[in-house]
Parts: C-alpha cells; sequence; structure tokens
C-alpha cells in the first residue's frame, strides 16, 4: 500500500469514530446561599426563625380564642337558665299584678256603694 492509500483508509477511520465534544463544567454553588433540591423552598435561618415565632403566636393566639369561646358558652348557658327562671317569675308576678287590679276593681266597686249609701244618709 502507499501512504496514499494509507493515509485514506486513516481518514476513513476517523470519521466512523466520533469525537467527544467537551461540555463547559456546571458552576459550583455558592457558599453563602443554601443550596435546594427542587421542589422545596430555600429558608435562611432567621427567616425561619421569624416563621416559628409567628407560628407560635398563631398557636397562642387560637388557645386564647378557644378559653374565649368556652367562657362565652359557659355565660351564654347560664343566662339562659337565669333567663328561663326569670320568665317563670315574670309569669307569677303578671299573674299576681292582674290578682291584685280585680281585687282592687272589687274593693273600689265596695267603696262607691258605701259612698253612695252615705249620699243617701245625708239628703
Amino acid at each position: 500500500m502507499t501512504k496514499f492509500a494509507w493515509e485514506s483508509e486513516a481518514a476513513e477511520e476517523a470519521q466512523a469514530e466520533p469525537q467527544p465534544i467537551a461540555e463547559p463544567l456546571p458552576p459550583e454553588p455558592q457558599p453563602q446561599e443554601p443550596v435546594a433540591e427542587p421542589g422545596s423552598l430555600a429558608m435562611s435561618v432567621n427567616e425561619f426563625s421569624a416563621l416559628e415565632d409567628r407560628v407560635l403566636r398563631a398557636v397562642d393566639v387560637v388557645k386564647r380564642e378557644r378559653l374565649a369561646r368556652a367562657e362565652a358558652v359557659e355565660r351564654a348557658a347560664l343566662a339562659d337558665a337565669q333567663l328561663r327562671e326569670q320568665a317563670t317569675q315574670v309569669e307569677q308576678l303578671q299573674k299576681e299584678v292582674n290578682a291584685l287590679r280585680a281585687e282592687r276593681d272589687l274593693v273600689r266597686q265596695r267603696v262607691e256603694r258605701l259612698l253612695s249609701q252615705l249620699d243617701t244618709l245625708e239628703l
């Protein structure tokens, strides 16, 4: 084989084998920023602490509101019981007032009869 043929065969083999292409390296993460996994949120220590404080305050608010609600329910039940008791008392007092008015009317009629009899005596 001649030199010419040898070079053409080497050129054909070189074309048949793909040459690897150098890819650029990915940038390395900065040490100052937290590295987050895909789908998660990156959060600094201060942000997490602030979030924790807000959650604790929210829990306190919920506890206080539950206590206040329980107290309000208890006061409402007590007021309802007092209302029922007073309603019966009001009913009894209303009956008594009606009876006293009826008695007053009877006494007035008797007094008017007595006065009319006295008037007849003076004539």
